[in-house]
């Protein structure tokens, strides 16, 4: 965290902020949503709860979405210590060994949570989805809320994929269950729409540690499923309403990008590669086509294509985006008006545009000017890239950890990478990635390999394979499983 700029700890003023606050903002003034059955959808693990959604069915097929998001600028004010340490590192900051909070937890946790059964202010967005998936009706509003249930990506997935019951309230309530169906069928419809319109479906392998104690004894893949499929669909139409608020105010707003590829040519020459054409120019519903049938034919080594295919698209970034201004938009998303607003437990950025919103509901001059907003747009992306960086060291260091015990046995894999730099293998299990450092001449990107391990380095997440056999070039009959 030190050496890339980053505090690991809070300073004494904020904690002391922090612990003088007497409980969470109030509720009483504001407009009353609690009855409505709001639910909260995340990881396991999650105790920073920062968004909520309901649904209410219309007329004709069309469905109201509401989603809330938590007020944290209601307790942390701009210029405060608080604020400060957020303002900072601009992000909270999960590894494998811990978790590096942007808020401290009594806030992050508690009293800027949505926790369930909690009474909390939160910033509602609310649009309707018609039959088609499109958005109509965006409006943006103050409101007391209350959770009625806090569910986990699994066992809703589990539950909206038939693989088994609705989790915790949802098992017992079946207005909760009823709302977890609609909300899956909308978000449904607006991953359908997205994807006419060019958005981009990738699948990157990101192994999270499992800990007995002190020791790694396992890295686990969180993979894609229902129910994290409705929190994404409904979050980048919130933040794409937000977005189109702030505008639509005349207000400059932080926006979330990803650019058109520069490096399209080398993503054409991707696709080369495995006998497709794409056209010269950036075409996302092209290349979205191209990924699908890739998927469709080896999807053991999507992921090793997705992660190609990312870098090269280059990295996200906030700007600031002044009224009357085309958009950059987001290319992944084939979103032309995006903002990040969902998260401000956990991202600076969605405080900044919580603030903006703020002062625009209340008729007031905006939080922030353009000029004001341009120094925080470059260092929210050059602390988010700190961020990725510390995260990305510690799950290679993790991986490692994991292996250090396992010097001299034989795994079975798929080379992901061949170049002058070296020769990388993915083993299938468990799910890591080392440098190939004997016996990779005449090997290429796709190859079955048997390899053993024969070192690791922890502090710098270094793994060492050599080749022990070569297996057939083709790879698409591999297991799933693997």
């Amino acid at each position: 965290m030190t050496e890339r700029g980053l505090w690991p700890d809070f300073s004494r003023d904020a904690l002391g902020e922090a612990g003088g606050l007497k409980g969470p903002a109030a509720v009483e003034s504001l407009p009353d949503l609690r009855e409505l059955p709001w639910v909260s959808i995340d990881n396991d693990d999650s105790r920073d709860l920062d968004q909520l959604s309901v649904a209410e069915t219309l007329s004709a097929g069309a469905v109201r979405i509401r989603v809330a998001v938590a007020d944290v600028d209601a307790l942390v004010r701009d210029g405060d210590a608080l604020d400060a340490h957020a303002r900072h590192n601009t992000t909270s900051v999960y590894t494998a060994a811990q978790t590096f909070p942007m808020l401290p937890e009594r806030l992050s946790t508690n009293l800027t949570s949505l926790n369930e059964d909690a009474d909390r202010v939160a910033l509602v967005v609310e649009m309707v989805v018609t039959p088609e998936g499109e958005l109509q009706s965006p409006a943006v509003s103050r409101a007391a809320v209350r959770n009625h249930a806090k569910l986990a990506y699994g066992g809703v997935g589990d539950g909206l994929e038939g693989r088994g019951p609705m989790p915790g309230r949802a098992g017992v309530s079946t207005a909760i269950a009823e709302q977890l169906r609609v909300q899956d069928a909308v978000a449904q419809k607006l991953r359908e729409r997205r994807f006419e319109r060019g958005a981009l479906d990738f699948e990157t392998l990101e192994p999270r540690p499992v800990f007995d104690g002190d020791r790694v004894v396992d890295l686990k893949l969180d993979r894609k499923n229902r129910a994290r499929e409705l929190i994404e669909d409904f979050m980048i139409a919130a933040n794409e309403v937000t977005a189109r608020f702030l505008a639509e105010k005349g207000i400059a707003s932080l926006r979330r990008v990803v650019r058109s590829p520069e490096r399209w040519q080398r993503i054409v020459k991707v696709a080369a590669e495995s006998g497709e054409t794409l056209p010269p120019e950036p075409d996302g519903r092209a290349l979205e086509g191209f990924l699908a049938r890739r998927r469709r034919a080896d999807p053991l080594r999507f992921p090793d294509l997705s992660l190609v295919v990312v870098k090269l698209m280059g990295a996200g970034e906030y700007v600031v985006e002044e009224p009357g201004r085309a958009a950059a938009g987001h290319f992944g998303l084939a979103v032309r008006d995006y903002t990040h607003s969902t998260a401000p437990n956990r991202r600076y950025p969605d405080v900044l545009t919580q603030r903006l919103l703020k002062s625009a509901l209340a008729g007031a001059a905006p939080a922030y000017s353009a000029a004001g907003l341009e120094p925080l747009a470059r260092h929210c992306t050059e602390m988010e890239d700190a961020a990725d960086k510390v995260e990305r060291q510690v799950r290679k260091s993790a991986a490692a950890l994991l292996l250090q015990d396992r010097i001299g046995q034989r795994f079975d894999g798929v080379v992901t990478g061949a170049s002058e730099k070296g020769t990388w293998v993915r083993v299938f299990e468990p799910p890591v990635e080392g440098k190939l450092v004997h016996g990779w001449e005449g090997l290429g990107v796709g190859d079955r390999v048997r390899v053993k391990l024969i070192a690791t380095d922890i502090q710098r997440g270094f793994i060492d394979f050599v080749l022990a056999a070569r297996a057939a070039r083709s790879v698409e009959s591999a297991p799933a499983s693997t």
